[in-house]
């Protein structure tokens, strides 16, 4: 490890059957890292004999409670006061490697996170608009000022009151989907999640929701968002999302008016501690 370097840095990422993506993931923070934590939901593929294969990492399993709950875990496993927490799916660009050695050298950082942008390839391009980019989060940050939150699956990082947040350079590169069936399926699963967690917290069904909610969200990214400006994937990625907007409030309706117990696409351990 460099020698000029003032501070160390945990990578958290949490995984299940990422055996496609884990190594690249990997590989992007390496030179950066001086450790490299994964947690991994029981996978079933080469997941766990790909990552230990990286000298960098310490690997642990545990059931999965969700998206949060798993993050904020892989975050107590870190042994170090600054993490970098990324998806599998994810890596970090040239540019960003080299903000974060700057910033691992900087004699004095007055700051508690950093916010990255992501950037989106899907259906042969890179999607610059439609909401998808620069959406910046907080991914770097100070061990004891930060944890995730949020509604499962949508995560985020926040700060604890009083802390210092910053803007760093570069992109984390986000490789979400394999095709257009991949989004869908993803969709399906992620809207059942939102469903699931909407209901246990006390939310009804609304028949209001489900006709206007859709087209409130397709012209949100295709308009307002500019997703017209993405050219056909834009048009897609407008149409999907409201499509996962309908399917939320669908799932509800078996929740609440058929008295479904959970939807059959979310797996039997999620919710477990």
């Amino acid at each position: 490890m460099d020698g000029k370097r003032k501070r160390k840095l945990s990578v958290a990422i949490i995984t299940f059957n990422e055996e496609k993506n884990i190594g690249d993931c990997i590989r992007s923070v390496e030179s950066i890292a001086d450790e490299i934590i994964v947690l991994d939901s029981l996978s079933t593929d080469r997941t766990k004999e790909i990552a230990t294969s990286f000298s960098k990492v310490r690997f642990f399993e545990a059931p999965f409670p969700g998206h949060v709950e798993q993050k904020n875990k892989a975050i107590s496993f870190c042994q170090n006061d600054w993490i970098l927490s990324l998806d599998a799916d994810e890596r970090a660009n040239d540019v960003l490697q080299k903000s974060i050695t700057t910033f691992l050298e900087a004699e004095e950082v007055r700051c508690d996170g950093f916010k990255i942008a992501r950037l989106t390839f899907h259906l042969g391009r890179w999607i610059r608009f439609s909401g998808w980019y620069p959406q910046r989060r907080f991914r770097l940050f100070k061990k004891e000022n930060a944890s995730w939150i949020g509604e499962n699956p949508h995560d985020f990082i926040e700060l604890k009151p009083g802390s210092i947040g910053k803007v760093m350079k570069g992109d984390i590169l986000h490789y979400s989907f394999t095709d257009f069936s991949h989004q869908i399926t993803t969709i399906n699963q992620f809207s059942s999640i939102v469903a699931y967690t909407r209901y246990a917290k006390g939310e009804r069904f609304s028949l209001l929701k489900t006709l206007f909610k859709p087209l409130g969200k397709f012209l949100e990214i295709y308009l307002f968002k500019f997703g017209f400006l993405d050219g056909i994937p834009g048009l897609w990625i407008a149409l999907a999302s409201s499509f996962s907007t309908f399917l939320k409030y669908a799932k509800l309706y078996e929740l609440d008016t058929l008295k479904l117990e959970r939807p059959s696409n979310i797996r039997k351990d999620y919710g477990k501690k």
